[in-house]
């Protein structure tokens, strides 16, 4: 028994900085204010790339393409760039009639970053901010007009606010709640603190040279985001958050799919603490906080993971020990994380909550453990996520 306390202890004890960790951030986040708008005010319009990699994503690419030209953007500073790897002729076919810059790529292994590298390679430097969307994204009509506002404040970096285009299914809502938490706690929440955003690999900007310089040293099979991110974060580059930046991408609908992305996502979570962790040490030794806590952020258990764990600590618990030291340990992590979730989540999506999508839960708490088994599959090719809202 003494042996079993021990280990709950230390369970625990992760599982509390974990809890804690994210109960800041989600107060903090509470108090983040929206930027300022104010467009006609811009001193001067950058010349901009829209870059979409599509691989095999035939199901969404037209659509998203079409949509990303509609911008209240000088439309001679901004080109759509679709990147098209592996996608069928009649997609290419139709996406050459329109008024767009079309990259056709062929690798032998497919990646987001290959990708990007190539297109870049092919267009030369004629742009000075990068913005990078997956094929499946639409942006607001203000999107690139915001982007500018802040490269004008001084940022070469900023993420803007991703957020769920659908909630058809019970796995979708969940997932839009996962992302709309991960902007409360790692975006909003880390910029009222003063620290950079999160990258979410999607829906972000660049200066043009700085990503194309940053890039040209990324050749990773997924999560070139964290690897983006990181590079960045070591050289002191700091990362702005647009709330109002809108920029919408489509939701996993089941739970197969929720597993394999999770893998991929988790892979890379392993590989970057695993090659940082020293480095962010000594970084913050030298005072660089925003790339130590990258690190750090990185080495907690995923939401759900930590979410599970503190429920069966509860369950266990209390029928074992009553109310000890431990099972109280236990039960006001519960409450955080708890809390945590309901004051970073928007009250249009707690309205979407029923017992359909809390009964899900425990299948993809499953689902995660099943994705931390199979990571080692993602770091041997790249795990496509297929697209297509049914």
């Amino acid at each position: 028994m003494e042996i079993l306390t021990l280990f709950l202890y230390v369970l625990l004890s992760i599982t509390a900085v974990a809890a804690i960790y994210q109960f800041v951030f989600a107060v903090a986040g509470l108090f983040r204010k929206p930027a300022s708008y104010h467009p006609a005010a811009t001193q001067r319009l950058r010349r901009m790339a829209v870059f979409l990699p599509a691989y095999r994503e035939d199901a969404v690419i037209l659509d998203s393409a079409v949509r990303a030209l509609d911008q209240c953007y000088s439309k001679g500073l901004f080109d759509v760039v679709v990147i098209a790897d592996s996608l069928k002729p009649e997609t290419v076919a139709t996406l050459r009639k329109l008024p767009i810059k079309l990259v056709e790529v062929v690798f032998e292994v497919s990646t987001k970053s290959k990708a990007l590298n190539a297109a870049m390679q092919q267009l030369g430097d004629e742009y000075e901010v990068a913005v990078i969307l997956d094929a499946d994204n639409i942006i607001a009509p203000d999107f690139l007009s915001r982007i500018n506002q802040a490269m004008e404040r001084g940022w070469l970096v900023v993420q803007g606010h991703r957020t769920a285009k659908n909630t058809n299914t019970s796995t979708a809502v969940l997932d839009a709640i996962s992302e709309e938490i991960n902007n409360h706690i790692l975006r909003k929440g880390h910029r009222v603190l003063g620290l950079s955003s999160a990258l979410i690999g999607s829906g972000m900007a660049f200066d043009y040279k700085l990503f194309k310089e940053v890039m040209g040293q990324i050749h990773t099979l997924g999560g070139f985001d964290k690897e983006l991110e990181m590079r960045l974060l070591r050289q002191r580059v700091r990362i702005e958050y647009l709330d109002d930046a809108i920029c919408y991408d489509e939701k996993v609908q089941n739970p197969a799919v929720f597993e394999k992305q999770r893998t991929r996502w988790i892979a890379a979570q392993f590989k970057y603490v695993r090659l940082n962790f020293v480095p962010g040490v000594q970084h913050l030794l030298r005072g660089n906080i925003d790339y130590f806590d990258k690190v750090f952020q990185n080495m907690l258990p995923p939401r759900i993971m930590l979410l599970g764990m503190v429920v069966l600590a509860t369950c266990f618990t209390w029928p074992i020990w009553g109310a000890s030291t431990v099972t109280w340990f236990a039960t006001i992590q519960l409450v955080m994380v708890a809390a945590t979730f309901y004051i970073s989540t928007p009250s249009e999506l707690r309205q979407k909550l029923g017992w359909r999508e809390f009964s899900q839960v425990p299948a993809l708490f499953l689902r995660f453990v099943r994705a931390i088994l199979k990571m080692g599959e993602a770091q041997k090719k790249f795990l496509h996520t297929p697209h297509g809202t049914e």
